[in-house]
């Protein structure tokens, strides 16, 4: 049985959670690489002009890349407290222009605050559409319902071999049972592998694009989010962002991630897909 999706849990968890959904990108230079991919996606993918309703904004990390764009925003979270360090952060930084409006809302209800066809583009990235769980589905049929014909759907969502590869000293410490139940299911949760974690469904690659093509939408690009650099923050440190290496890390993170082979072993799987 699937694990089912519990709104209440994710409310809770991202307003204790609080501004480190925005300085947790700084933490370390993996972090940092994994913000950049996720940058270059945006950048590539989404145009100046183009009105973006984001999904599980957070503290607005994203929301300041796509009005740096161009963009107009409309930011959604399902956490009060997000939403507020969102608007505080969009003075603080001056992005506040860019904003149309934010709306406090649960993704597999989108379409109680938010109109058929309204956006050229839908941004969820940092993995709401994981937190939705057995509603993940729901979830994304109400994202490519917003979007117009013709227009984008970027994902961001926890990859199921990316999470291992990343933890992989953890996963051998969990009971061998457990865990093949966790691979098998995709669903991490605490009352099965222990506190701490998060409650939230870990894609397989072919998972996510099934998914998506099963709500009309089509693929235009995989990516991990930080393949090549997961597991290697310690020697990744000794880089300065201005340095050719730190470059051209960059350079060979980006091609890695889009390769087939690559595109679930990061920690998060991003899609592009057109409706």
């Amino acid at each position: 049985m699937s694990a089912t999706y519990d709104p209440a849990w994710i409310r809770d968890h991202y307003d204790v959670y609080g501004d480190r959904e925005w300085t947790r990108w700084e933490e370390s230079p993996v972090e940092r690489v994994k913000f950049l991919v996720h940058r270059e996606i945006l950048r590539e993918f989404v145009q100046a002009g183009d009105r973006v309703l984001e999904i599980g904004a957070g503290a607005g990390r994203f929301t300041r890349e796509m009005a740096a764009l161009g963009c107009r925003v409309v930011v959604t979270d399902i956490s009060r407290v997000q939403l507020q360090l969102n608007r505080l952060h969009a003075t603080s930084d001056d992005f506040v222009g860019a904003v149309e409006s934010w709306i406090e809302c649960d993704v597999c209800e989108l379409d109680r605050q938010v109109d058929g066809g309204a956006f050229d583009v839908v941004v969820c990235y940092g993995g709401p559409l994981s937190y939705a769980l057995d509603r993940r589905a729901d979830a994304l049929r109400q994202m490519a319902r917003a979007v117009r014909p013709g227009g984008r759907v970027l994902l961001g969502v926890m990859s199921l071999w990316g999470t291992a590869h990343q933890y992989l000293a953890g996963v051998l410490r969990v009971d061998v049972d457990a865990n093949r139940e966790l691979l098998a299911s995709g669903d991490l949760l605490p009352e099965r592998v222990g506190s701490g974690v998060q409650r939230c469904h870990m894609f397989r690659v072919d998972e996510l694009r099934d998914l998506v093509e099963s709500v009309g939408l089509t693929i235009e690009c995989l990516s991990a989010s930080d393949c090549l650099s997961v597991g290697w923050a310690e020697q990744l440190s000794t880089l300065g962002e201005e340095s050719e290496a730190w470059r051209h890390l960059l350079e060979m993170e980006i091609e890695a991630c889009r390769e087939p082979g690559c595109a679930g072993m990061g920690s998060h799987i991003i899609a592009v897909a057109r409706r």
